[in-house]
This record gives C-alpha cells, sequence and structure tokens, in this order.
C-alpha cells in the first residue's frame, strides 16, 4: 500500500522513502493562513488537520506543517530575501523550537517540538547564505539538512523534525494505522 503525501515537501518525502515507504505526493492547497488564538504549536497542528481534510477519504495519507518559533513569535517561509535575512538576524546567538504538526487518516493529531540553538552568526554569512535561494522556501528561513547547517550550534530533539517529519514518532502512528515498511 502507498501512503498518500498531502504536502509538497520533497524533504518529508524523501524521509519517508528513507524509513522504506512506497510514497505517493499530492499537495494540498490548503490556505496557511495563522489564527491569531493559536499558540505556534496549536498553529502547526491546525494546519495538519487542514492539509489532510483536503486528502481524499479512501487513501492512507499524512499531512505536516513545520514552524520555526522564538517562543509565541512565529518565522513563516520568508516573503523575500530580505525577510530571510532578518529571520536569520533573530535567530543568530538564540534557542529557538521548530513544531511540526503531523495528521495521518484514522490517527490522533500530534506534533514534537525540538529545541535548536544557532551560532552567533556575521552579516556576511547571512548574506551568502540568502544569496543562495535556499531560505526561499523554508520556515525559518533556513534548511538544517542543507547550507544552514553550519549554523546550528546544537539540537534538543529529533533532527529529522527540524527537516519537517519527526520519523522516529510518524513511524509509530504509521504501523498503528496498518502501514509497515
Amino acid at each position: 500500500m502507498k501512503l498518500l503525501l498531502a504536502s509538497g515537501s520533497p524533504r518529508r518525502k524523501t524521509l519517508l522513502e528513507w524509513a522504506g515507504y512506497a510514497v505517493d505526493v499530492q499537495p494540498s492547497n490548503v490556505d496557511e493562513f495563522r489564527n491569531p488564538a493559536l499558540n505556534p504549536v496549536e498553529h502547526a497542528r491546525d494546519l495538519a488537520i487542514r492539509k489532510l481534510a483536503s486528502a481524499p477519504a479512501n487513501r492512507l495519507a499524512l499531512a505536516a506543517d513545520t514552524v520555526v518559533h522564538l517562543d509565541d513569535l512565529v518565522l513563516e517561509k520568508p516573503v523575500d530575501r530580505e525577510e530571510a535575512a532578518s529571520h536569520l538576524r533573530r535567530l543568530s546567538g538564540q534557542w529557538h523550537q521548530v513544531t511540526t504538526g503531523v495528521a495521518i487518516s484514522g490517527q490522533p493529531v500530534f506534533s514534537v517540538t525540538t529545541r535548536v540553538r544557532f551560532r552567533d552568526l556575521r552579516d556576511a554569512e547571512i548574506g551568502g547564505y540568502v544569496a543562495t535561494g535556499e531560505a526561499d522556501d523554508k520556515a525559518g528561513a533556513y534548511g538544517i539538512q542543507g547550507r544552514a547547517a553550519v549554523f546550528v550550534a546544537e539540537v534538543r530533539g529529533s533532527w529529522t523534525n527540524v527537516v519537517g517529519l519527526p520519523m522516529e514518532t510518524t513511524i509509530q502512528f504509521l504501523e498503528i494505522a496498518g502501514l509497515h515498511r
């Protein structure tokens, strides 16, 4: 049986395939607006639920959304490279949280939060990274699995969560749902 991934994230697809799952991709077209009444963890879970609702009911599907936040301040995908640089300056030398909400057909929604600390970043490093375009489509304006790995001083929790899907927990829920590798 193939898992339907209700996400266009190539990183999520790769993580699932590395774990041994066959995956069909059908990105959700859900508006990712943030209800201001929700904290960042609730926001990630809410987006995952809304994305899962867009998947066909007759398929075992997984939807997820990753939120990068400094306490209650959510650092969304940057709208331009100036905002990407601003996000990275905020993260420089700081601990922040990365929360992924995950919804799987027939299972309770769950979320995983990982703490990440960036070392102090120089403006030239930030500018060079932003110029690569790697920050353009990523929450918090960085990808830990790419060039920004050199910014990370410490990770407390799931590394795959920071990439976009907490595989340690996701595998458990997929097995409960009847999908085995």
